[in-house]
């Protein structure tokens, strides 16, 4: 999924996209345990995927924690 696209999910489909670039990776890494694996650059494709889905979480972490923030203050 493009860069730009996990931005535009809204919090319940990040989560599910998440489970699921984790459980792929999962599968992957089992692969290449047992010599299955042909395509190794998918590790490294997964891998990146789940930190770039970590990434927007945590942003709209700070970003809500943020808000509250300045609610409270108001």
């Amino acid at each position: 999924m493009a860069k730009q696209s996990f931005r535009d999910l809204d919090d319940t489909d990040l989560v599910q996209e998440l489970d699921e670039a984790r459980k792929e990776l999962f599968k992957l890494r089992f692969q290449n345990a047992t010599g299955q694996l042909t395509n190794y650059a998918k590790l490294g494709q997964s891998r990146k995927s789940i930190a770039r889905l970590e990434t927007e979480m945590r942003s709209r972490e700070i970003a809500a924690a943020e808000r509250a923030e300045n609610q409270e203050k108001s």
